[in-house]
């Protein structure tokens, strides 16, 4: 159902996104033209009568008249965008293809006003510097038309229905100045500083819990280019005991675990304890639950120079994703080791191997919400960092 939401919302944006594009470029500038030459009949005229204005007026109105079933199609666009958005952010866990669509709609509503200000805006300056002086009126863009009432200087001031309208901004070019800085900003901030993501799994209970929504940074590993995942600048290496967002080797889609080895580091799991380099982790038993039947136990481990919480099933043989564990595993150059704190329901680097550098995203380091679905109240008792 959530997957027919998602397509249905796609298909409806890029639609009504393609029709207001059609619109603005092979229908809007003919109009403006065709209304710039509409004044040209008035260039030799000393002054219009009010006959005259409102034949003006009603012909502007007729060029910039849409038909009614591009106005429908364009009352859809809005909704149909934030609908998109709400999926992408609160439905879709994974949400790999939002960059995408944020870098789209950057570069097209960018486009869209420089189009603008290259092609429409100078026709339509054009047009009101034709009229303004038939007019008697402010024919400067960006300010409100307006038409003396009385030829004196203390004139009563009165905006001029046919300038109104040659002055307005099309639909799209108005979605898209206002849009373009607010996307551009969310753009950099996502790309290079900080971006957003939901836990969608129990792989890392207890530390994280389904329907946390955690911050990740993106440029404590490096700078990467949104979408391409190019690292364009070396910052640091991950660290064992971090808490980090990647690509696995397998699939596009994010997945978050701890980093527990490191380029050249040899791996063992077996009897529910981890070894690094021929090492036990260190872990500290913490609680057995349920108390009355204790079916997991909660440990404080300890990773490098960070400590963190840990869960393991009791007695777990062949449960979950065990039979396809890995159990010895030596990290290569340029690969990490990922895994789950919830040690026994957790597909990690034991099962699909190690991740390379190149697939990392970020390391996340808060939750700032909880929320597990549209049947609950969001909650904020969980914020604070990610150890």
């Amino acid at each position: 159902m959530i997957e027919l939401i998602e397509t249905a919302t796609e298909i409806a944006v890029i639609f009504t996104f393609s029709i207001a594009l059609y619109e603005l470029f092979f229908l809007t500038r003919p109009q403006l033209v065709k209304i710039n030459r509409l004044a040209d009949e008035f260039a030799d005229q000393d002054h219009l009568t009010t006959l005259e204005k409102h034949h003006l007026q009603a012909s502007i109105e007729e060029v910039e008249s849409s038909p009614n079933w591009l106005k429908r199609i364009k009352s859809v666009f809005l909704p149909a965008i934030l609908l998109m958005i709400f999926v992408k952010l609160f439905v879709i866990k994974d949400g790999v293809d939002f960059p995408l669509y944020l870098v789209i709609a950057v570069f097209v509503s960018g486009l869209v006003t420089l189009y603008d200000i290259l092609l429409l805006k100078p026709i339509r300056q054009s047009t009101l510097d034709k009229l303004g002086s038939k007019l008697g009126i402010s024919t400067t863009l960006g300010l409100p038309p307006l038409e003396n009432k009385k030829n004196n200087d203390n004139a009563e001031l009165k905006p001029d229905p046919a300038v109104t309208l040659i002055s307005k901004e099309p639909a799209s070019v108005e979605y898209s100045k206002s849009f373009f800085p607010v996307l551009f900003i969310v753009l950099v901030l996502r790309s290079f500083l900080v971006e957003p993501f939901q836990i969608p799994s129990s792989s890392m209970v207890p530390t994280l819990e389904v329907g946390d929504f955690i911050l990740v940074n993106k440029f404590t590993y490096g700078i990467r280019l949104p979408v391409l995942r190019t690292k364009v600048m070396s910052i640091n290496d991950p660290k064992r005991g971090d808490v980090m967002v990647f690509f696995p080797p397998h699939e596009d889609k994010y997945f978050i675990k701890r980093v527990v080895g490191l380029p050249g580091d040899k791996i063992s799991y077996e009897n529910n304890q981890l070894s690094i380099n021929g090492e036990l982790v260190g872990e500290e038993l913490l609680a057995r639950l349920p108390i009355n039947r204790p079916l997991v136990e909660i440990y404080n481990e300890t990773l490098g120079e960070k400590q963190h919480f840990s869960r393991k099933v009791i007695g777990a043989t062949n449960r979950g994703f065990t039979e396809r564990y890995i159990n010895h595993y030596t990290v290569p150059e340029g690969h990490y080791f990922m895994m789950g704190d919830n040690r026994n329901n957790s597909s990690d680097s034991r099962v699909w191997g190690p991740v390379p550098e190149d697939r990392i995203v970020g390391k996340a380091f808060a939750i700032w919400m909880h929320w597990k679905g549209l049947k609950h109240l969001p909650s904020f008792s969980r914020v604070g960092s990610i150890e």
